[in-house]
């Protein structure tokens, strides 16, 4: 008798080419597609149902989805995860910029949603296991890099829970994405050359700043050249901003030549710099809390990854306790309170956690919050 795998079909060409790689290793296949987010129920939530600018062209990747499906013959089923997603994921993204950090809700929606919620649903459908596109690897329940490292997606899932990866498949792990598209074009999917999705699910297309104000009001403050402690300009809100950030600053006339430096929640004040390789840019280490152990080792030097598709870096860890950990490196700039530091001893994922607090010399870098 086959095993059946259930498969979150996500309406790209990433899970489908992992739905046909199944079907090739003689599984029984069913599709599954999640709704995470509807315009007027989460703006229900708000108080608001005039706002109806928040929708994700889900109805397009589900309707792919379905056609992948047909022409696979296998069954798809629908869920919805709205207002779990609402709950564990999207108001986790405001509470984070609320405090100026900058939050990625990817990692909390493999956290909550794929790797939880979607794990439950396939249950009830008689899964033995579960399947995602992911570009990444399992070998004796240890988490490996995507053999593609343009596509290597093992950062975001650095924040599930290590007894969650048991019965899990990862059909293009192994593979290129050249490969994966390869496959769509053989089969003639509507998806082969649909292009990869990109930025935050929930906004889509649409402009970053105009969406949150939905949600955020603005708070416009000053903005400050670090170098001189002079006023250059003015924001619109500091989580519209991240550490690093030159485009789309649109401060004045110098937004293609200032890079930010720093935040300062308490008095609203957006710090920047003129320069490039500017020092307040850079850190030589910082707090990660919230930690998740992903193996049983605890090695003293690693690489460690600050954001998605980064290249490793060098460092030394000192184990704080069971979920703080420091990281110790070697001047890297714009790492970014709020966003994941993952840990990793060749292509083995160690740990993934929350970068709390960025520093510099042993002290907390006064203009990061």
């Amino acid at each position: 008798m086959k095993k059946k795998v259930v498969i979150g079909m996500s309406g790209g060409v990433d899970s489908s080419v992992a739905a046909i790689m199944l079907q090739k290793a003689g599984y029984e296949v069913i599709g599954l597609f999640m709704r995470n987010w509807d315009s007027g129920i989460n703006n229900d939530y708000l108080g608001n149902p005039n706002l109806n600018n928040s929708i994700c062209p889900q109805e397009v990747d589900y309707n792919d989805a379905k056609k992948v499906c047909e022409k696979l013959n296998i069954p798809l089923h629908r869920v919805d995860f709205v207002k779990e997603y609402w709950d564990f994921v999207f108001t986790y993204f405001l509470d984070e910029l609320k405090k100026g950090r900058t939050p990625n809700p990817d990692l909390m929606c493999n956290k909550y949603i794929k790797f939880d919620y979607f794990i439950r649903e396939a249950k009830k459908l008689g899964a033995d296991y579960i399947a995602t596109g992911h570009y990444a690897r399992l070998k004796d329940g240890n988490l490996l890099k995507g053999l593609d490292d343009n596509k290597d997606q093992s950062y975001f899932l650095a924040e599930v829970s290590r007894d969650k990866f048991q019965n899990v498949l990862f059909p293009i792990g192994d593979m290129k994405k050249d490969e994966v598209r390869k496959i769509a074009l053989e089969y003639d999917l509507v998806t082969a050359k649909k292009k990869d999705s990109t930025g935050i699910c929930f906004i889509g297309e649409r402009n970053f700043k105009e969406f949150l104000k939905n949600y955020l009001p603005s708070m416009p403050g000053v903005v400050i050249d670090i170098d001189t402690n002079k006023k250059v300009g003015e924001h619109q809100g500091l989580m519209y901003y991240t550490i690093g950030q030159r485009k789309g600053l649109n401060i004045g006339g110098n937004q293609d030549k200032m890079f930010v430096v720093g935040k300062n929640l308490e008095k609203n004040i957006l710090y920047v710099s003129f320069k490039s390789d500017n020092e307040y840019l850079k850190s030589d280490s910082c707090l990660v809390t919230d930690v998740n152990y992903l193996s049983d080792l605890r090695p003293l030097e690693a690489k460690a990854k600050f954001r998605y598709r980064q290249a490793d870096i060098d460092c030394t860890i000192e184990y704080l306790d069971n979920n703080n950990m420091i990281v110790h490196y070697d001047n890297v700039k714009a790492v970014t309170p709020g966003q994941a530091c993952v840990i990793y001893l060749n292509d083995m994922v160690i740990a993934g956690g929350i970068i709390d607090e960025v520093r510099k010399n042993n002290k907390k870098l006064w203009y990061l919050l």
